[in-house]
């Protein structure tokens, strides 16, 4: 009877707990932030939507009750460059993978370099305009691709730093390719309806239109008075191997331990080079990488209201899925039914332990993480639980020294 009073007791005090650490849903009215007061208001000719007529409010979760660790002084991390802004474009996973690299050569061989991520955004709308033609016009259009295409295209066409190519014209303060993705889009799209399937000729129209909007790419690199073409700047100078960088994901409808395709829009190839592996290897993987001197180039969806752009934070409510039930069920069915999109990627170089739970800091190039201001010790910054990394991060690139241990349990 005493051992029953006091197993009643244990449970009792549980069930407190629990109530007491529930979180509430707020509804917030959207007010224009860094997007539309700095990022659009910067672009020249620019014409700013007009305001709704009636307030438009979001539901998120209320973080009054959060502890969130937002000082990115405060986080174990790894070397990286300054966040730096994508501007009015839809290439996170090029500005994300190109940090990635930069920490990957100062990691490698201690230099700091700054290098051009619309060199590879331009090559990847020219490998896209071939794949339009070879498919017959039967893929994705988007400016979104993954992170390991910043390795497929640095195995074509090599690098460049930043200086050599910023993709913008004298006096532009942000990148803007709305105008540019909007005439390549139409292009290919009368391409397909008269069926003028002529690669060489679709190439060349695609890149006239970049060479308008962001100018030719250069074909050599000068370092130190040297000069050296894009390849060898990227064998010699960066000495980066993009076989060595490797990529994952974790979705239990798959085989583990073997390679598969992680099968969203923006893998518009259909690569099949992501390692499958279990939501423990790939949560634990994101950790050792960090301890090892690694980062990662992590992309997921952070269009939930547990991700909130004013406080600059990534959590997942008790009203989502309470934190002991998100295991790889929970992941894969929200992936499935398309509430887990693959939205966004960032460049995660950090992490800190804080009351048991890990968080991690993610170097963001998107206007959300810029509401904060300038002046702003997080901005350019995301602080995400690890719930959130665990249910809503879906993919990253990481280089394979990082994870020796889990390549080798890999099928060949």
């Amino acid at each position: 009877m005493k051992k029953q009073i006091i197993l009643s007791a244990i449970l009792l005090s549980a069930v407190v707990v629990i109530a007491q650490n529930k979180d509430k849903a707020v509804f917030e009215e959207v007010k224009p932030g860094y997007y539309q007061n700095s990022i659009l208001k910067g672009i020249d000719d620019y014409e700013l939507p007009e305001a709704p007529e009636e307030k438009v409010k979001r539901m998120k979760v209320d973080l009054s009750s959060w502890d969130i660790p937002n000082k990115p002084s405060e986080y174990k991390t790894v070397w990286y460059n300054n966040p730096i802004s994508q501007g009015n474009t839809g290439t996170c996973w090029c500005f994300s993978t190109t940090s990635f690299y930069e920490s990957e050569v100062k990691r490698a061989s201690g230099k700091n370099v700054k290098l051009s991520e619309i060199y590879i955004v331009y090559w990847e709308y020219v490998e896209r305009a071939a794949y339009f033609v070879e498919s017959r016009g039967n893929m994705t259009l988007g400016e979104g691709s993954e992170t390991n295409a910043v390795a497929k295209n640095m195995k074509k066409y090599g690098m460049v730093p930043y200086d050599h190519f910023t993709g913008m014209k004298a006096g532009q303060l942000f990148h803007n390719h709305e105008s540019m993705f909007d005439e390549i889009k139409d292009y290919l799209a009368s391409v397909k309806e008269k069926n003028a399937w002529n690669k060489n000729e679709v190439v060349a129209t695609v890149r006239s239109i970049l060479d308008h909007y962001v100018g030719p790419v250069p074909t050599e690199v000068t370092v130190d008075g040297k000069k050296m073409s894009p390849q060898e700047y990227l064998k010699n100078e960066l000495k980066i191997n993009p076989n060595d960088y490797v990529d994952f994901m974790s979705m239990m409808d798959e085989k583990y331990y073997q390679k598969g395709e992680y099968k969203v829009p923006d893998n518009w190839w259909h690569s099949k080079a992501y390692n499958n592996v279990p939501l423990n290897e790939f949560m634990s993987a994101v950790k050792m990488a960090i301890d090892n001197g690694f980062s990662l180039s992590i992309g997921g969806d952070v269009s939930e209201p547990g991700f909130d752009k004013i406080a600059q934070a990534g959590v997942i409510p008790t009203w989502d899925v309470p934190s002991e039930f998100i295991d790889e069920a929970a992941r894969l069915q929200r992936f499935q039914n398309g509430s887990t999109t693959d939205d966004h990627a960032m460049h995660l170089v950090g992490y800190k332990i804080q009351n048991g739970k890990t968080w991690y800091l993610v170097k963001d190039s998107s206007s959300g993480s810029r509401n904060c201001g300038e002046s702003s010790e997080k901005f350019g910054y995301y602080f995400i639980h690890e719930d959130y990394v665990k249910l809503k991060f879906m993919s990253f690139t990481v280089h394979k020294d990082a994870v020796k241990d889990i390549l080798k349990k890999m099928k060949s």
